[in-house]
């Protein structure tokens, strides 16, 4: 059947990308061109349980692109099924509230939002600008980690800071995450047919990290803000904090603002407090043989993690589930524990049995028999999330 779609997610320095087929069902072949911007970038790919990687004469994303490009015209058994190409984009603004087919009003659109993701907005826009030009007639396709968001009323999502700033610059919450939290709301609905009538919280934990509220099917408030620094303890980022603190580590360190905000996205979070790593792996087997500041890090992130889970609960008329996700979220028994043990005031219990024995990359329910929330551990797949937007919009041409 030929109904291959094409995704790629260009990153400020990476570009992952992966071709899923049989309505997004089935991974045909994925990959990552990592290090972008230096000598020693690589592009990686996977097939068939196989890993090629080769070294990148020319460290950019477009060439990146043209690679992947090449390596179709060597598997022409896979790229003759090829339909479409979804883009991830990062910042849409308030601009596009839902995934949309490409063309020149949308790129001009994602340009004007530029200026919201100033590291990201450029690779996406040269990812699309590489991909009309290597695959002409080829129908490709935007999904945007803000879309989702965009259903927050102004009470959540307007900054308490003069109205001019939010009427001339657009300056206000705009929330990440949108396409994992959109699929995790249709899985969800799969496995408990009520929920798209309940209240739902959902913990997207990675090294990017973030909470979302989730009313009756829509998103009523999430962590992140204009940024994705707002918000939970991540890996590297220190997430929410008094605003002051950054003209004192300014002039603490001699710094300019952009290198002090430097060390809140790129030094701080889990690597900052640990001193050690920002890998949860990494900092549970450290915190198992002793490591104080590694048990102190992870301990800080739980307790981060179920203050904005309470804070976005407020939008909620219940709380009927609790969802964990994404790479910690599904992987780390011990900060799910954590997590729930700072939530006991609201009645949220996990059996601790199920937590500990849930099987790696499925769906468990893992909540006690008397908790009054149903938690879960749901994998997410925003791979899956743009392929079939992608195609929907295909099919609609």
């Amino acid at each position: 059947m030929k109904d291959s779609i094409l995704v790629i997610n260009c990153g400020s320095s990476s570009l992952k990308f992966a071709i899923l087929a049989n309505s997004g069902q089935d991974t045909l072949m994925e990959g990552i061109a990592d290090q972008l911007g230096s000598d020693t970038s690589s592009i990686t790919f996977k097939h068939q349980g196989e890993k090629h990687q080769k070294n990148l004469t020319v460290g950019n994303h477009e060439f990146a692109v043209k690679e992947i490009k090449a390596w179709l015209d060597l598997h022409p058994d896979i790229n003759n099924t090829l339909v479409g190409i979804g883009h991830r984009i990062v910042h849409g603004g308030e601009t596009f509230n839902q995934s949309v087919l490409i063309n020149q009003e949308v790129i001009n659109g994602i340009q004007e939002c530029a200026s919201l993701a100033p590291l990201h907005s450029p690779a996406h826009l040269k990812g699309i600008d590489v991909s009309l030009a290597l695959f002409p007639g080829l129908p490709q396709a935007a999904v945007f980690d803000t879309s989702f968001h965009q259903s927050l009323s102004k009470e959540q999502f307007l900054y308490p800071i003069p109205m001019d700033f939010y009427r001339e610059h657009h300056f206000r919450k705009y929330g990440f995450h949108g396409t994992s939290y959109r699929y995790i709301n249709q899985q969800l609905a799969q496995l408990s047919p009520n929920s798209d009538q309940q209240g739902v919280l959902v913990a997207h934990l990675g090294n990017g990290a973030s909470t979302c509220a989730i009313n009756k099917g829509k998103s009523s408030d999430t962590s992140m803000g204009i940024t994705p620094l707002e918000g939970l303890m991540m890996g590297t980022r220190s997430g929410s904090l008094d605003p002051s603190l950054l003209t004192f580590i300014m002039k603490a360190k001699h710094l300019s603002a952009e290198e002090a905000l430097d060390v809140l996205n790129k030094k701080s979070g889990l690597l900052g407090v640990s001193e050690l790593s920002n890998d949860c792996r990494t900092l549970e087997d450290a915190m198992i043989s002793g490591d104080e500041r590694a048990k102190l890090a992870l301990d800080m992130f739980a307790v981060r993690t179920a203050k904005y889970l309470v804070s976005t609960a407020t939008t909620l008329e219940s709380i009927d589930h609790l969802v964990f996700t994404g790479g910690i979220g599904e992987n780390s028994n011990y900060l799910r524990q954590a997590i729930c043990q700072q939530l006991r005031a609201f009645n949220i219990k996990l059996d601790d049995s199920l937590n500990n024995n849930a099987p790696r990359g499925a769906v468990s329910n893992i909540g006690a028999k008397d908790s009054h929330t149903q938690v879960w551990i749901i994998p997410t797949n925003e791979e899956l999330m743009i392929a079939l937007d992608t195609i929907s919009l295909i099919q609609g041409l």
